[in-house]
């Protein structure tokens, strides 16, 4: 019995793909601007836009920038309203009066008696606010007391202006209890105190013969302090 071969099938051709129909041209490869097509363009544009991002994020600051705060002189200063900016020293020092009420008012020492700056010109002068509540004043008060008490010779003039005290007689007897034997101003309701634009207690001017701010020191001062700014005032 014969066997029956099946011939060999010949290799199918590939299929090729089917042409675009003549006149179109395949999605986004249509010339725009010269050889250019629009996948071009898109990837060109987002190229552009990378490196756009890319310099914001590097020339932006690490953080934001910050509002910068009032200076602070320093924890033991004790601050009783906003802070400002104040006098500046080489500044003709205001005379110790103020304006309430539309009427100038002058200071008065414990004893009622007017205390300006024109009776004191020629003297250097050291003009401290502070207030018998004021814990860096109590803690100061000797320091006061010595540097007069060693400079008063040499021509030296303290006021120091007591700043919202109930009564004179309470600054008084703070006075007599710690031996304060210069001029103690009563500025009960800080007139005076704003006269010089200061905010914190204790706070110091220290004035020439002619009333010239020469030095300003906000907080508690040390005896070297003292000393070191009140040599230049002094005669030699």
């Amino acid at each position: 019995m014969a066997t029956r071969v099946d011939p060999i099938p010949a290799p199918q051709e590939p299929v090729p793909a089917p042409s675009p129909a003549p006149g179109r041209r395949a999605r986004g490869s249509r010339q725009v601007v010269g050889p250019f097509t629009l996948r071009h363009i898109a990837a060109l544009g987002a190229t552009l836009l990378a490196v756009a991002v890319g310099l914001i994020l590097v020339t932006l600051p690490v953080t934001a920038p910050s509002a910068s705060p009032p200076p602070v002189p320093g924890a033991s200063f004790f601050i009783i309203s906003a802070p400002t900016v104040g006098l500046s020293i080489g500044q003709k020092a205001p005379e110790l009066t103020a304006v309430v009420d539309g009427q100038t008012v002058g200071l008065t020492d414990l004893s009622g008696n007017p205390v300006t700056l024109a009776a004191l010109r020629g003297h250097p002068v050291w003009v401290s606010f502070w207030a018998t509540w004021c814990p860096p004043c109590q803690a100061e008060t000797p320091v006061l007391r010595d540097l007069y008490q060693g400079h008063r010779a040499a021509g030296l003039a303290m006021v120091a202006i007591s700043v919202q005290e109930t009564t004179a007689d309470d600054v008084r007897a703070y006075a007599q209890k710690y031996g304060l034997e210069f001029t103690i101003g009563f500025d009960a309701t800080s007139a005076i105190f704003k006269t010089y634009q200061a905010y914190g207690l204790p706070t110091h001017f220290f004035l020439d013969g002619d009333g010239v701010i020469r030095a300003i020191h906000l907080g508690p001062i040390t005896t070297a302090q003292g000393e070191a700014i009140l040599a230049p005032l002094l005669p030699h």
